[in-house]
């Protein structure tokens, strides 16, 4: 690839932050209010920040000291152990197993917000009327509608980046550009409508589904699982590192486009709390809509909805490619079966691309049996632990270059510093990992959709001793 064609500074930091905020600008609002006063929210923000600014960290230093590991967090998994080992190959099957799961759980977070920012447009998405009762399971029109859209949503951005990614990469400029008007947008009104008033009491117990009751820093562990939502995609430049023009930049990149999209997101959470009360925004379907509707009515709130609409389409069409190209990238590697790497006639991974999306099917039915917000909730909390497994193995690997001391000869202080980080962000992603799975039905999801990864790991470590035995015969 000649350099022209290389991605600079300002192009990876773009991506850093279209990745980073996408469906969890829309919904989070509203999630964080139900799991934390405003001071829990705020202390999430401040945590998450710090916990994800070391993970930025420890992958920009891993792009500039490994530049020949590319393709994302989850490669860094196979070389904790011996190069060609089943130990090697198991780790990164299951990291790239798991950063997987997490894409294309996450492609349904952007819809259902889709389909709720729809709802602006049409009401019908949640009427409560039955449709039918089965058992005891009753079907509501509003849930089969919200199932029908997410599924047409799905498959038809599914038909559009099968045509080529020339289209796909047009649509996706034109919802990045729109996205910017409409926050902008926000961001002035919301300055002038916020009224303090409504963040009081700003500390106050929340009571859980069992009945429970959180202080503040039960409050803040509850919404560190949400907040980390909205930092997924911060290792997009690392994802590209092969394609940059300086591996310095891929650190520069990671590091600015967070704390741009940190502020980003703790500004437009702080003012919608501000333009709404407590009970208001908990209960809210479409935080940003009802927050921007208290100032300029109905009609700012179909602007913002609509502009939403193509913010979200933009974010299902790169969501959906990327989770395509996770599984593609892998068998490339040796981690994924072989299948992953037929493409089609535009160079895309198909046979990826629809197994994913027909995976991400199964995730839309949760908008059967719960509202739109519920099933954003429950999918962002398995997609966002899925993460967690490549964000702490890369944290893991940097700890062995340091003890180890590859790569850093005899610079002993940089080793230190370069300890720190990894120890930290390490035991941010253990904290996260703990707090996520403390409610059993997550839990027992999540790790099942982990497990499931080891029947398909056999044929894997079957696929690559094969290769090494031919490789064997031919010397």
């Amino acid at each position: 690839m000649g350099q022209n064609n290389k991605l600079g500074f300002w192009i990876l930091t773009a991506l850093v932050i279209g990745n980073m905020v996408g469906s969890g600008i829309f919904m989070l609002p509203r999630s964080l209010s139900e799991a934390a006063s405003p001071a829990g929210v705020m202390g999430a923000w401040i945590l998450t920040g710090v916990g994800v600014l070391m993970i930025a960290l420890v992958f920009g230093n891993l792009a500039i000291r490994k530049p020949n590991l590319t393709g994302g967090p989850q490669i860094y998994a196979k070389e904790l152990f011996k190069k060609d080992s089943k130990a090697s190959i198991l780790s990164g099957f299951m990291a790239s197993w798991g950063y997987w799961i997490g894409n294309f759980a996450g492609n349904v977070a952007i819809i259902t917000t889709f389909t709720g920012y729809l709802s602006t447009f049409f009401p019908i998405l949640t009427s409560d009327a039955e449709l039918l009762q089965i058992g005891s399971f009753q079907l509501k029109v509003g849930n089969a509608l919200t199932f029908l859209v997410a599924t047409i949503l799905l498959w038809g951005t599914h038909f559009i980046i099968l045509r080529g990614l020339d289209n796909a990469g047009k649509l996706n400029f034109l919802a990045t550009a729109t996205k910017v008007i409409g926050f902008f947008l926000f961001i002035v009104v919301g300055l002038f409508a916020f009224n303090s008033a409504n963040l009081v009491p700003f500390v106050a117990p929340r009571v859980g589904d069992a009945g429970q009751t959180f202080g503040l820093f039960g409050q803040i562990n509850n919404a560190a699982v949400s907040t980390l939502w909205a930092f997924i995609g911060v290792e997009s430049a690392v994802v590209f590192a092969s394609r940059a023009k300086k591996q310095t930049d891929v650190k520069r990149a990671t590091i600015l486009g967070l704390l741009i999209a940190l502020a980003i997101y703790i500004g437009i959470s702080t003012l919608v709390m501000g333009m709404l009360t407590q009970e208001t925004l908990i209960a809210s379907e479409t935080p940003l809509i009802d927050a921007i509707q208290t100032v300029l009515g109905p009609v700012g709130g179909k602007v913002l909805a609509a502009i939403g609409l193509v913010s979200l389409i933009g974010s299902t069409i790169g969501w959906v490619m990327l989770s395509a190209e996770v599984p593609y990238q892998a068998a490339k590697q040796g981690l994924f079966l072989k299948s992953f790497l037929k493409v089609n006639d535009n160079g895309i991974p198909v046979f990826s691309l629809v197994l994913s999306n027909g995976l991400a099917q199964l995730f839309i039915f949760s908008t059967i049996s719960n509202s739109i917000s519920a099933a954003f909730d429950f999918v962002i909390y398995v997609a966002t632990l899925a993460y967690l497994v490549p964000y702490f193995i890369s944290s893991v690997f940097q700890i062995k270059l340091v003890v180890t001391g590859d790569t850093y000869a005899n610079m002993m202080k940089d080793r230190w510093v370069d300890g720190m980080i990894a120890v930290l962000a390490t035991a941010y992603s253990i904290w996260v990992i703990i707090a996520g799975t403390a409610d059993i039905k997550t839990f027992t999801f999540g790790m099942l959709l982990l497990a499931s990864g080891i029947v398909f790991s056999k044929q894997v470590l079957a696929q690559t001793q094969k290769k090494q035995n031919d490789t064997q015969k031919i010397a």
